[in-house]
């Protein structure tokens, strides 16, 4: 008999931990759906109302009245001081073809240049020890962006990296 109500406490037990396992589940369960709720009623009313979209009108011009402007403006030109190392001397803007760390290679491409035509001539940036190799120079930004868009295709400059510099005085 003593096995019989050891038995019997036992099942209770169990029985008691599983009617409480499952009220505490569906209290959790039942708390969990309330803030949901709770929440989606919330966004609904925080979400802002979208304000009307005033549009101004076109206005038409005929087409006399563009103005073209050319695109000379827009070139970027490096400023830089610069030393005449040889040459006849620079204006303000210049066509650079080549940077070296080593006047030999400066010399050389001079020279190339010159036996095309070009009044080459090699100028130093002291701030980082560079030579910078002019192919030509002018009084002008026109003219000097005339002048690089044309050695640009040429044989002297076949990357295609000439650049303007002005010489700041």
């Amino acid at each position: 008999m003593k096995k019989y109500m050891v038995f019997c406490a036992g099942l209770s037990l169990a029985l008691l931990f599983a009617s409480c396992g499952k009220s505490s589940e569906s209290a959790y369960k039942k708390a969990y759906e309330k803030a949901k709720s709770q929440e989606a009623a919330q966004h609904v009313t925080e979400t802002p109302v979208e304000a009307p979209v005033t549009v101004a009108p076109v206005t038409t011009r005929p087409a006399t009245q563009t103005r073209v402007v050319d695109n000379v403006d827009n070139i970027s030109v490096r400023q830089e001081r610069v030393t005449l190392v040889s040459g006849a001397g620079l204006k303000s803007f210049s066509v650079v073809v080549g940077s070296f760390g080593l006047l030999a290679n400066a010399e050389g491409l001079v020279q190339q240049l010159r036996d095309g035509g070009y009044n080459a001539q090699i100028v130093k940036n002291e701030s980082n020890s560079m030579y910078r190799v002019v192919a030509t120079t002018f009084d002008n930004k026109v003219d000097a962006v005339n002048s690089r868009d044309q050695i640009r295709g040429s044989k002297y400059n076949p990357k295609g990296d000439a650049w303007l510099l002005y010489n700041m005085r």
